[in-house]
């Protein structure tokens, strides 16, 4: 959600009687119903102290819940993270008026989207890129749940997470914020933590569970021109097959609600779109949960998209079209123009009651007429010792190894090292955006009792072994991609007297718009860095801390080792520093493809017509795709062996599962984990197939020596695809089905055709 165009709401002080509680859309009137349609941010319902500290302003909330009847308020006063003590007397004060005013709790929503990102002394996890590379369930539920409990210990219901927009684009500046490129893993991490975030029961989330908003309905992660919140433009064929995937697995699991695409897909915007809002979203699948814009999205409608001629006209497009919560964060004119618009026939009621009943349903699923507020207190596992152990261990297992020439890593103890680059001593670099503060600009100063990469590798190695010198540091106070001037030479003097380089490069914190980029290669000043200490001939190991694959394939030749940490969060240099010492073992996997060049923006599951072998003489040409690594690429201390690739039916029809099992040996010294992941290719079909696509994966722990048959359970339907016509299809024909080198080949016997 965009955090920008202040607007001061003009109040006054009203009396009002303590209302009754209200659970059906009956009992309300017009102005009741529109009132809780409404999302409002928390800054315009208080004021600041002296001391900079947020409380409700009586005079103000009072108008806005007894004149407005407000149902909803999202986001930490100020855009940054109060302590627990303050969210309580907050949620408390909101909670206390809006039953006194209208009867109907408040749901409040936070961006919560890797831990208590808004909550000073909650854990952070690692973002969802760092999720989708563990390829790890187990982590996506534990990590969800932790969240959630820590989230309602502060009495806030409701979080807009997960992220399941596909990050297909390198260019994007929100790819780490979802699983990366593909749908399955998309699809499996998003329900885990669907499950993880709302408990076993979505019609009746206890105490310890919370709402979850499944964001950004529907192609919102492939902007055609690689910036944030432009057009994309989405083949019917993979709209439905690829992109609305995760957002229907995660729906089955009950997910409460869903957050709209601020944009346009092939020229349609999506807040506008009652075949993807309505049609696909509620009625083909049943669900019942809550549609909400993004942050003052409607008005897009007639000031970017052009499809409306002013809000009024765009608030009906989007309602009719099936949005039921209205993200209007600083202004209450939606109030007046609904209520006209529904009096001049031109919304139906039924439409209005759909939404309001919608709403009031979360609210009864989420306890909050019987338990609007919790007590701080009741959740002794707040920020401790349990949820700070699972961070580090989900930092671990999502940093991939992704090159170790002459076994470098891990390394060995009294080795005297020089730490550098931008990204070596900043707590910020590790978590991103979305910590603390919207940008995540001062995490630094809320994550003081953390280690940065420097400091944790002090701790692993001696505070004597480590120097640091950084050469190239980050503007902090400029934009994220503003760096200070150089002191490259510093660096290389530094490097005089270690043993080896640890240089940490990548990106500063960033989210959504102000992340765009122009130029996908990483800076130069990094890139001269790392070239100018490769001539001091010490072994480089190259630590990338980034949340999207920045081009650096002049650098990769240049370093003995290659470490991607991706946004690790506050235990991330824990995690690193464990990790190079050989005290954890590597077992992270990319969640995307790493490209080598721009013009090579490629997915794994390309078709095989995107590539054509070089032609030399008169019409040399080369159309070969290039990729720095692929997906699922992911290196380890110890090799992990693969044998007697089976599947239980060489041919099959649509009902039927395969199973398809293998022995995966720890052929090593060190014990490891390995993710083992099945990919199917159909060989010929009626549409161009995709080359290969991920269709299961399972993570297993292994001693040194031991034997584990893994069986994968892959369901016939599973292999079908969305044909020309929008149908799915599953053809007659011949399937190979890839586990690590191994593969078979299974045929379906019979061509099935359905919707």
């Amino acid at each position: 959600m965009m955090r920008k165009l202040l607007f001061t709401v003009i109040v006054v002080l009203s009396a009002c009687p303590i209302q009754a509680a209200k659970t059906d859309v009956g009992q309300l009137t017009l102005d009741e119903k529109i009132g809780q349609m409404m999302q409002l941010v928390t800054d315009i319902f208080g004021t600041n102290d002296a001391q900079g500290v947020f409380h409700i302003d009586q005079a103000k909330a009072d108008t806005l819940f007894s004149k407005y009847k407000i149902g909803s308020i999202l986001n930490a006063p100020n855009t940054c993270a109060p302590t627990a003590q303050q969210w309580e007397e907050i949620m408390g004060d909101i909670q206390r008026l809006s039953m006194k005013h209208i009867g109907i709790p408040c749901i409040f929503g936070l961006d919560q989207n890797h831990g208590s990102t808004y909550t000073q002394g909650g854990t952070l996890f690692p973002q969802n890129i760092n999720v989708g590379a563990t390829f790890n369930r187990d982590i996506a539920f534990r990590s969800a749940e932790a969240t959630a409990y820590e989230t309602r210990a502060v009495s806030v219901p409701w979080t807009f997470s997960p992220t399941l927009d596909l990050g297909r684009d390198a260019r994007w500046p929100r790819i780490w914020e979802n699983f990366g490129e593909d749908c399955y893993v998309n699809a499996e991490m998003g329900r885990m933590e669907t499950l993880g975030f709302q408990g076993n029961d979505p019609k009746h989330i206890d105490q310890h569970h919370i709402a979850v908003t499944l964001k950004h309905y529907l192609g919102y992660g492939v902007p055609w021109s690689g910036k944030d919140r432009t057009p994309a433009y989405i083949s019917p064929s993979d709209l439905r097959e690829k992109h609305f995937a995760p957002f229907l697995a995660a729906i089955r699991e009950g997910a409460a609600s869903v957050m709209v695409n601020s944009a346009s897909v092939n020229g349609m915007p999506v807040h506008a779109n009652h075949e993807l809002l309505t049609v696909w979203l509620k009625e083909q699948t049943g669900w019942d949960g809550v549609v909400v814009t993004d942050w003052s999205d409607i008005n897009n409608l007639y000031t970017r998209e052009r499809v409306a001629k002013d809000l009024k006209e765009a608030l009906c497009m989007a309602i009719n079209a099936g949005i039921d919560m209205i993200m209007e964060p600083y202004s209450v004119e939606p109030c007046r123009l609904l209520k006209e618009l529904v009096e001049e026939g031109k919304i139906p009621m039924s439409r209005i009651d759909d939404a309001v009943s919608r709403i009031l349903r979360m609210k009864q699923r989420l306890g909050l007429y019987q338990h609007p507020t919790q007590r701080l207190k009741d959740y002794p596992k707040f920020g401790g010792k349990e949820f700070a152990q699972l961070a580090l261990e989900a930092a671990a297992e999502s940093i991939i190894l992704l090159k170790n020439e002459g076994n470098i890593l891990p390394l060995a103890k009294g080795k005297k090292i020089l730490v550098t680059g931008p990204n070596a001593n900043q707590m910020r670099c590790l978590n991103g955006g979305w910590s603390y503060t919207w940008q995540g600009h001062r995490t630094d100063e809320f994550a003081q009792q953390y280690n940065t990469i420097y400091e944790a590798l002090c701790n692993e190695y001696g505070q004597q072994n480590v120097v640091l010198c950084q050469g190239v540091t980050y503007n902090e106070q400029g934009k994220y991609w503003e760096e200070n001037t150089p002191d490259i030479e510093a660096a290389v003097r530094a490097a005089k007297d270690v043993d080896v380089i640890v240089a940490c490069i990548g990106e500063n914190s960033y989210t959504e718009t102000p992340g765009n980029l122009t130029d996908l290669t990483l800076s130069l000043n990094q890139r001269n860095l790392v070239k100018a200490l490769s001539k001091t001939g010490k072994p480089i190991i190259l630590v990338l801390n980034e949340g999207r694959p920045r081009i650096i394939s002049d650098i990769v030749p240049l370093c003995h080792a290659v470490v991607d940490i991706l946004l690790p969060g506050n235990y991330g240099g824990d995690a690193l520093a464990q990790l190079l010492s050989g005290k954890r073992n590597f077992s992270g996997r990319l969640p995307y493809t790493y490209p080598s060049e721009i013009n090579s923006l490629v997915n794994y599951d390309f078709k095989k017509s995107e590539e054509v072998e070089t032609m030399d003489g008169a019409y040399d040409y080369n159309a070969r795709i290039t990729q720095q690594w692929g997906f699922g690429t992911g290196l380890s201390y110890t090799t992990f062996e693969y044998a007697n690739l089976r599947v239980n039916k060489t041919h099959f029809t649509k009902d039927d599962v395969l199973k398809v099992s293998v022995d995966v040996t720890n052929k090593g010294k060190m014990a490891g984990k390995e993710s083992v992941l099945l990919y199917s290719s159909d060989l010929v079909a009626s549409m161009t197939p995709d080359g290969r696509r991920l269709r299961q994966f399972d993570k297993i722990a292994l001693q040194p020596g031991e034997t584990r048959t893994v069986t994968l359970q892959l369901p016939a339907s599973d292999l079908a695809f969305v044909g020309y016509d929008g149908r799915w299809r599953l053809e007659q024909g011949d399937f190979r089905l890839t586990v690590g080198k191994l593969s078979t080949q299974v045929t379906c016997d019979q061509t099935d055709v359905w919707e």
